[in-house]
């Protein structure tokens, strides 16, 4: 079976953060804003002392809202576990935990996600930025199973 990939399409990304993946946040910013991406970056300024769920509800129902459903969201903490839970609390969010270019292709093919999510907590910058282009360039395979699989989700 052979999926499509989108290759050099420009998306609008909202990325949002916790303290623990505060720094991974602010790199991952600048490469997606140096690749002329629109990024609408969600998280508040460092807190040691904020919470997850908080950051990946707001930027949750900020992409329920888009009114450009290609509009994509990305999560950072520190296991990447807690952003996904969270996340996928907002009707209409799929979000996964991106951590190997498997994970990052098929969650896109298959389950058309709307948000990754990653760990900043022993996860190398590079491998994180080349996992998000994996994601991002890696179209939804648009299969009638995996659409009615999608809908019993929502």
């Amino acid at each position: 079976m052979i999926y499509s990939i989108v290759k050099k399409m420009k998306h609008k990304i909202y990325i949002g953060a916790d303290h623990a993946g505060y720094n991974e946040k602010e790199k991952l910013k600048k490469y997606l804003l140096e690749t002329k991406h629109i990024v609408l970056d969600t998280s508040r300024k460092y807190k040691e002392k904020d919470d997850y769920p908080d950051i990946a509800k707001d930027l949750a129902k900020k992409l329920k809202k888009e009114k450009d459903k290609k509009s994509v969201g990305i999560l950072i903490c520190g296991s990447g576990i807690g952003m996904n839970i969270a996340a996928n609390k907002v009707k209409g969010i799929r979000a996964a935990q991106i951590y190997d270019k498997f994970s990052a292709k098929y969650s896109k093919i298959d389950n058309n996600i709307n948000v990754a999510c990653f760990r900043a907590r022993e996860f190398r910058y590079r491998k994180m930025r080349k996992l998000v282009n994996i994601w991002l360039d890696t179209a939804f395979s648009n299969e009638k199973r995996h659409k009615r699989r999608i809908s019993k989700l929502e």
